[in-house]
This record gives structure tokens, C-alpha cells and sequence, in this order.
């Protein structure tokens, strides 16, 4: 049985692109047409040179030109109509691959991204230059290139030998184009991977401007800016170069099949083996056999920026995603049983362990504190639950089930959370709170609001809900980004709520007015709370000390607070 040839490029790629195969069939039957037309140019200036001026016929010229001007009409009208056609399908393709790569980036396992935030960004940037290559330049070049041999038929036609110097000069252009291609390969690679460093520090920078300015690590950053631009420009530089080079001697070969053309037609015109007419239509087609050779050489110097780009694109599409090949569970409704057995986790390229042999087990409804040093494993815990990483060993369950078996996204929708950092979306603070879910109108989202205590402050402000945000929540203090991330968590009364440090940046009072109003909207959902504020712990009932990523002590709150209040032996 003969193995099945597994195809030279993934689907996420080829599947758009055959899609849009009608429009490029269409685009290669005008390519086509044009140069066919191309061809007519030759065939007018040889009938002119010989039929036209040595007989004086006027007549003939005037038809011939009406000819020619319908042929310069539909020329232009085709060329208009490939660029519209090949625009069409390049736009639709650029949606479908960017919106696979989106959801890509949207489902990939957080211990599977081994690059930063802007490199992922700057790679995304190399899908223009792949659709060109793949669906537009690549098209354009192999249509042309039977009309090499058909331009070269008609020289040896219409000017005998004079093919020759076409026919030596071609050979040279690919050897020049192929001897500069694997140094094309090394340098692309490095100037992809330099350009990729750059965007890096530039995503970084502007994420984090405010802290950039407050630390002064403005020169630190200067000078990995300097660095990363300084590498980017040695390795393009060079890449260009070597580029240039085959580009050029194909212009070169371009100039010299004209000359020599030339040079020899005016022998054979004066042993009369051609004639005039005949050795101007052999210099304009030697013109139509070198120019798709100048493509060529050009779609090979793109060739390897192409293939760089697909590879590192191709790898990320690979890489596995938070849904398994199965679909997962789809829960209506959680009770908030939470289990973790034997769990011991540790971060994608750290050494040790952050949770080791942890054994938790939380009934529905019951309300738990984690508490613990930095660093002892309190948000790791809730990272687990969320299914945003997966242990090394044992199991996290919730309601009996395993959490890698649920879909993330329907579980995640049964789960209130608020992370440490609180960050916020580019837009209004409506969106921020509703995030697109359907559910969740006005009078919900005024209901958390006021849960919160963002309605006190967004009440009073001119735009009111619809006030637009700058990048992660600029203009707004911390607590009330806080408290905006709090009634997004609160927003359709979630089964589960995880709070990791809520009220960090809050004062005391406005804490504790809202700890007030939360006791009376948790109810019966389960909540975790990952705190270092006293003062949060009014909304548990069960303490869990965590020591070096194990349980140090698990109990009711103020059995464990009495215990931690007690001076410890020496």
C-alpha cells in the first residue's frame, strides 16, 4: 500500500487560496490575453518597417493603427481588471488566514508560547507578503513564463539565428538567480528573526510606557532599540544585496539580449537574411523574453522571505491549542465542586516545582481564602482552575470532571474572575464590563456596577458608560480599574467566582463598603480568594495557608487566624 504524500503546504494556507480559485483562474485568462497582446507591438513595428514605409502606404498604416489603439484599450482595461481581481481575492484571503491565525493566537496553551507578545505581532505583519507571494507575484510569473518560449519561437521565426543570443543569455539569469539563492535563505531567517527582535522591544515599550517613564528605564530600552535596529539593518542590508544582485544581472542580461540582437540582426540585414522590420520585432520580443526572467529572478529573492514567514507562521498553527481534537464538555450549569489531587506544576523553562503534591478539595458553595508568602502558589492555583495551564501531575477537577476535558471558553463563562493585574480592553467601559456577551444588558450591567462600586464614579463622569478607555485602562486610578474588572467578573452571576488580590489598589473604606455589598451577592456561589488583605477575609469561611507550593495548614477561618496570630517556637 502506497503511503499517502502528505501536501508541500497546510491547509490553514491552501484551503482560502482554492477557494478563491475561480477569481485567479480569471486572473491567469487576462494574463494571458495581455501578453498575447504584448506580442502585437513586434508584429505592428515589423509590418510598418517592411510593408508600410517602403510602399508609402497610408492607408495600410491608418488601419493598422486603429488596430493597434483597440489592442492599447483592452490592454489597459484588462490590466485594471487583473489588479481589481487579484485585490478581490488577495482581501478575502488576508480575512480567512488572518481570522484562522487570530483564533490560533486566541485558543493557544499559554505553556506552548515560546515567543513574546511582539514578536507574535510582528510575524503576523508577514501575512501580506505571503498572500502576494503565494496568490498574486507566484501567479503572474508562471503565466509569463510560457511566453518565453513562444516570444523565443517567434524570434527564431522571424529572425533565424538571432534566437541565439536570447537562448545564452537565459541560462546565465536562472544560474545567477539559483547560485544567490541559499545565502537569500540565511539572510532572510536572520532578518526576519532580527526585524521580530525589534517589534519586540517596541510592543514592550508602548505596553508599558507609563512604567518606562516612572523607573527611567527609558535607556535601557534605548539601548535594546539600538541593538535590535542596528542587527535588523546589518542582516537586511546584506539581504538586500545579495537580492540586487540577481535582479540586476537579469536587467543586465535585458540590455545586452537587445544589444546583441542588434548587433548580429545588422549583419544578417546586410547579406539580406533579414529585414528591417524583421530585426526591430526580434529587439522588442528579446525586450518580452528577458522581462518574465526579471520577475523570476525577483520571486526568487522573495522566495525565501516567503517560505521564512510560512515556516514560523506554519509552526504557530501547529502548536496545540487549549481544545483537544474532541469536542469538549459544554456544562449548562456548574455547582462549583472543586477537587485537586497530587497536583504539582511548574512554569514552561523554570526548574522547580510551584505547587508540589498539593490535595484540595472545595464543596459548592463553600467560600476560600488562600493565603500564603509570594511566590508560595496561591495564583497559581487559580490559573489551574481556569484551565490557562495544566498540571505535570495529578488532576484538577471541577464538578468530578477533569478540567482539560470541558471546553475552556464554555467553562470559563460559569467562572467570575478577577485577575491580579486588572487590565482592560482599548474601548468603553460598556464593553469592558459586557465584553460582547449577548445576556448581559443595561440593567445587569448597572446591577454589578453598583456591587462594585464602579456606578459611584462612572455615575458622575459626562460620557458616563460609554467614556472611551485608552490602552489597559489609562486615565483611570487602580482601584477603579478594580472595581470595573470586579463588576466585568460579577456580570450573569457566574457559579464561581476567583479573586486574585481584588482590592489591592483600593482604600480602606471603599474596601470595605464593597466587601459589604459582595457578601450579599455571592450567596451560594463558590468563591476563592487569593488575598494578602486582612480584610477580605470577612468574605470566606475556610482558610488554606500555602508554604512553598504545599499546604501548610487548611481550616475554618478563625481556627486558621488564630493559629497564624500565635507566635511561632523559636
Amino acid at each position: 500500500m502506497i503511503a499517502e504524500r502528505a501536501p508541500i503546504f497546510s491547509e490553514w494556507l491552501m484551503a482560502p487560496i482554492r477557494r478563491n480559485r475561480p477569481v485567479y483562474v480569471r486572473v491567469a485568462l487576462a494574463a494571458v490575453i495581455i501578453n498575447l497582446f504584448g506580442l502585437v507591438t513586434s508584429l505592428f513595428s515589423m509590418t510598418v518597417y517592411d510593408r508600410v514605409v517602403p510602399n508609402n502606404a497610408t492607408a495600410s498604416l491608418v488601419g493598422l493603427s486603429i488596430g493597434l489603439a483597440l489592442v492599447v484599450v483592452l490592454d489597459f482595461v484588462l490590466k485594471l481588471l487583473r489588479a481589481y481581481f487579484v485585490d478581490i481575492a488577495g482581501a478575502d484571503i488576508d480575512r480567512e488566514i488572518g481570522d484562522s491565525l487570530f483564533r490560533r493566537i486566541l485558543t493557544l496553551r499559554l505553556d506552548q508560547r515560546d515567543r513574546p507578545a511582539g514578536a507574535i505581532a510582528g510575524l503576523m505583519r508577514e501575512l501580506e507578503t505571503l498572500r502576494d507571494f503565494f496568490a498574486s507575484a507566484t501567479l503572474t510569473a508562471i503565466v509569463d513564463v510560457p511566453f518565453i518560449l513562444l516570444s523565443l519561437l517567434l524570434i527564431g521565426v522571424i529572425g533565424g539565428k538571432v534566437v541565439i543570443v536570447p537562448m545564452l543569455l537565459i541560462p546565465a539569469v536562472v544560474l545567477v538567480a539559483w547560485f544567490t539563492h541559499p545565502a537569500m535563505d540565511r539572510l532572510s531567517a536572520r532578518a526576519l528573526g532580527d526585524g521580530l527582535s525589534k517589534q519586540s522591544v517596541l510592543v514592550e515599550t508602548l505596553g508599558d510606557l507609563e512604567m518606562v517613564k516612572a523607573n527611567n528605564a527609558g535607556p535601557l530600552l534605548l539601548g535594546r532599540w539600538r541593538d535590535a535596529v542596528e542587527r535588523h539593518s546589518r542582516s537586511s542590508l546584506r539581504q538586500r544585496l545579495i537580492g540586487t544582485i540577481s535582479m540586476t544581472f537579469s536587467g543586465t542580461a535585458q540590455t545586452l539580449s537587445y544589444a546583441g540582437i542588434i548587433i548580429v540582426g545588422v549583419g544578417m540585414v546586410a547579406n539580406h537574411d533579414l529585414t528591417t522590420g524583421g530585426l526591430v520585432a526580434c529587439s522588442i520580443l528579446s525586450s518580452r523574453v528577458m522581462a518574465p526572467l526579471s520577475q523570476i529572478a525577483s520571486l526568487l529573492s522573495r522566495l525565501t522571505g516567503a517560505r521564512i514567514a510560512y515556516r514560523e507562521l506554519d509552526r504557530m498553527m501547529a502548536s496545540e491549542t487549549e481544545r483537544s481534537a474532541e469536542p469538549g464538555m459544554r456544562p449548562a450549569r456548574l455547582s462549583g465542586a472543586v477537587e485537586l489531587r497530587s497536583v504539582s506544576f511548574r512554569y514552561p523553562k523554570a526548574r522547580d516545582n510551584v505547587l508540589k503534591g498539593i490535595n484540595l478539595l472545595i464543596a459548592p458553595g463553600e467560600r476560600v481564602a488562600l493565603l500564603g508568602r509570594v511566590g508560595s502558589g496561591k495564583s497559581t492555583i487559580a490559573r489551574l482552575l481556569l484551565g490557562l495551564y495544566h498540571p505535570q501531575e495529578g488532576s484538577v477537577l471541577i464538578d468530578g470532571t477533569e478540567v482539560r476535558h470541558y471546553d475552556p471558553v464554555a467553562l470559563r463563562q460559569h467562572i467570575g474572575t478577577v485577575l491580579q493585574d486588572g487590565a482592560l480592553l482599548t474601548g468603553s467601559v460598556r464593553e469592558n464590563i459586557t465584553l460582547g456577551r449577548g445576556m448581559i444588558d443595561d440593567g445587569e450591567m448597572l446591577r454589578v456596577c453598583g456591587v462594585s462600586g464602579t456606578h459611584h464614579f462612572m455615575g458622575a463622569i459626562a460620557d458616563g458608560y460609554d467614556l472611551k478607555l485608552a490602552d489597559r485602562g489609562g486615565g483611570l486610578s487602580g482601584g477603579q480599574r478594580q472595581s470595573i474588572a470586579i463588576a466585568r467578573a460579577l456580570a450573569g452571576s457566574p457559579a464561581m467566582l476567583i479573586l486574585d488580590e481584588p482590592t489591592s489598589a483600593m482604600d480602606q473604606q471603599t474596601e470595605a463598603q464593597f466587601i459589604e455589598r459582595l457578601l450579599a451577592e455571592v450567596g451560594e456561589r463558590t468563591m476563592l480568594v487569593v488575598t494578602h488583605r486582612p480584610a477580605l477575609l470577612r468574605l470566606v469561611n475556610r482558610i488554606v495557608v500555602l508554604e512553598a507550593g504545599r499546604i501548610a495548614a487548611d481550616g475554618p477561618r478563625d481556627k486558621i487566624l488564630l493559629q497564624l496570630n500565635q507566635p511561632r517556637a523559636a
